[in-house]
C-alpha cells in the first residue's frame, strides 16, 4: 500500500504504438527545466481566457478606468519581475545592460518573443522629448478577443503589458514610467504603443557613458 504522506513526485504512463513503447513523466510545473522549451507552452485560447478572467476580476474591485488600468499595470508588474529572472537564466545574460538602447532592444525582441512569440513591430525614440521611447505592437495578442463596452472606450487593457515592461526596466536599473496607448493606423485599428518615460537619473547616467 502506498504511503499517503509521501506521494510520488511524478507519474509515469506507458503507451504502446506498433513495436514502439514510450514512457512519459508528467512533472509538476515546479520540476520543469528553466531552459528553453520547443513551441508555445500556453495555447492562445487559454491565454485569452485567463487574461479575460483577470480583467473581470480587477473590474469588480475598482472605480473608473484609471483605477482599472492601474490595477492591470500592477498585475503586469508582478509578472514582469518574475519574467526577467526567468529570461536572465534562459538567455545566459553575461552582464547587466548599461545602455538605454540595449535594454530597450532586449524588451523589443527577447521579452516580446517570450510573451507573444514574436518581436514588437517598432522601437522608436520621441522627436520631442529625450526621455521618451515607444514600443509598438500592431496587433496586440492579449486584447485580440477582448470586447470593451462603450462606457469603457478609453480603456487600454494593455496597461498589463506596460506593467511588465516597467518591471523589466526597474529590474535592469532603468527606472521609468510606462503607459499603454491605442494609436490606430490604416489596417491596424488596435495598434498599441507602450510609452516609456525614463527617469532623469537614467539620462544622466547615459550622458556619462558616452
Amino acid at each position: 500500500m502506498a504511503d499517503p504522506s509521501n506521494p510520488p513526485r511524478t507519474s509515469l504512463t506507458t503507451s504502446t504504438y506498433g513495436d514502439q513503447r514510450t514512457i512519459r513523466a508528467n512533472k509538476s510545473i515546479l520540476e520543469r527545466s528553466l531552459n528553453k522549451t520547443r513551441g508555445a507552452e500556453v495555447s492562445l485560447n487559454a491565454q485569452s481566457y485567463m487574461f479575460s478572467e483577470m480583467l473581470q476580476y480587477a473590474q469588480k474591485r475598482v472605480n473608473g478606468i484609471q483605477d482599472l488600468e492601474k490595477r492591470m499595470n500592477e498585475f503586469g508588474y508582478r509578472v514582469g519581475t518574475r519574467l526577467l529572472e526567468l529570461l536572465s537564466w534562459r538567455e545566459k545574460v553575461p552582464k547587466r545592460e548599461t545602455r538605454v538602447l540595449g535594454v530597450l532592444y532586449f524588451i523589443h525582441s527577447v521579452v516580446w518573443k517570450a510573451l507573444f512569440n514574436k518581436q514588437a513591430d517598432s522601437l522608436e525614440k520621441s522627436t520631442e522629448n529625450d526621455d521618451e521611447y515607444m514600443i509598438s505592437d500592431n496587433e496586440p495578442l492579449l486584447t485580440r478577443y477582448i470586447s470593451v463596452p462603450k462606457e469603457l472606450s478609453q480603456l487600454n487593457c494593455n496597461a498589463y503589458v506596460a506593467g511588465i515592461v516597467e518591471a523589466v526596466l526597474d529590474g535592469c536599473q532603468f527606472p521609468a514610467r510606462v503607459t499603454a496607448h491605442t494609436v490606430p493606423i490604416d489596417g491596424f485599428p488596435q495598434r498599441t504603443t507602450i510609452l516609456i518615460k525614463l527617469e532623469k537619473e537614467v539620462l544622466q547616467r547615459e550622458e556619462l557613458l558616452k
